[in-house]
């Protein structure tokens, strides 16, 4: 079952969603960084949270970052994509783990995030200055910090679901997520209706324990309504760096950080936070920047 994300809206226009599924997605991203069980389901719900979140994007080319800021022993986690399905993040400590909680026996995902912290999305449009918006995280818990984001700065209410089950192998056994967003023009009763819906609607991972894809889960959240979709997408981690794009960012660099380059290491090494990859550019490549 291919990851897709959906975006649909109601008869009337009062209620937006978006869903997503992600198992494969969040895999990918947990094999690349070698993740525990606590930061594989902490970096998959950003990353989750990031694929719903460009939805607000327009054009292919403009790009979204996610960052989360806590206070915890994971470190920062920073997710970024452009409107075209494609994301990628990293978190700064990826072995950190803590204990599953006594209350419920779920991965502790809000420890290992830490209160204090905040939550920041910059988006750049292609105009001049990106935009930029942050919050103090609520509860660390990522799926209530992008409620708070979306009504605090974006004066939007709406319900958000993030879900990452870690199997015991600490392999993705299903990851998804949903927001559910309510326009102006919204009636009490249905805001109200809608509350009472998504109270008695299973998690994300159980259903899609059930085997459904993207739709299904979408009805699955709100089997009462009528719902137009806008547009259906595949979602993949994917990394675009290349040798050339280190190269082109050494190039950019004073010839003096160059020259000592060649003189001191006889080349230079760079890799990449989201993908881990590491390029070389030897002594060569350098001499041939200067001249």
């Amino acid at each position: 079952m291919k990851d897709t994300c959906i975006r649909a809206i109601n008869e009337t226009g009062t209620i937006k969603v978006s869903v997503v599924t992600a198992t494969s997605l969040v895999e990918t991203a947990r094999i690349t960084h070698q993740t525990s069980a606590t930061a594989t389901a902490a970096l998959g719900r950003s990353l989750i949270a990031g694929i719903l979140l460009r939805n607000r994007l327009k054009e292919e080319d403009e790009a979204l970052t996610l960052m989360i800021d806590g206070s915890g022993p994971l470190g920062k986690i920073v997710v970024t994509g452009k409107n075209d399905g494609h994301i990628k993040g990293y978190v700064d400590h990826p072995m950190a783990d803590l204990p599953t909680r006594e209350s419920d026996e779920k991965l502790d995902v809000a420890g290992i995030v830490g209160l204090p912290g905040t939550l920041t999305v910059t988006m750049d449009l292609g105009l001049r200055q990106p935009y930029t918006g942050q919050v103090a995280l609520a509860t660390g818990e990522i799926g209530d910090d992008v409620a708070q984001y979306l009504y605090q700065s974006e004066q939007v209410p709406s319900a958000v679901g993030l879900g990452v089950l870690v199997d015991k192998d600490l392999s993705v056994k299903e990851a998804g997520g949903f927001i559910v967003e309510v326009m102006p023009g919204a009636s009490e009763e249905e805001i109200t209706e809608l509350e009472n819906t998504l109270r008695g609607v299973k998690s994300i991972t159980a259903l899609l324990s059930e085997g459904l894809d993207a739709e299904g889960l979408m009805h699955a959240l709100l089997p009462d309504t009528n719902l137009k979709v806008l547009s259906e997408k595949p979602v993949a981690f994917v990394c675009e760096c290349s040798k050339e794009k280190v190269a082109d960012s050494i190039a950019s660099l004073p010839e003096s950080d160059i020259r000592a380059m060649i003189e001191e290491d006889h080349g230079a090494e760079a890799t990449c936070h989201f993908c881990n990859r590491t390029y070389r550019i030897d002594e060569d490549e350098l001499k041939a920047m200067l001249s």
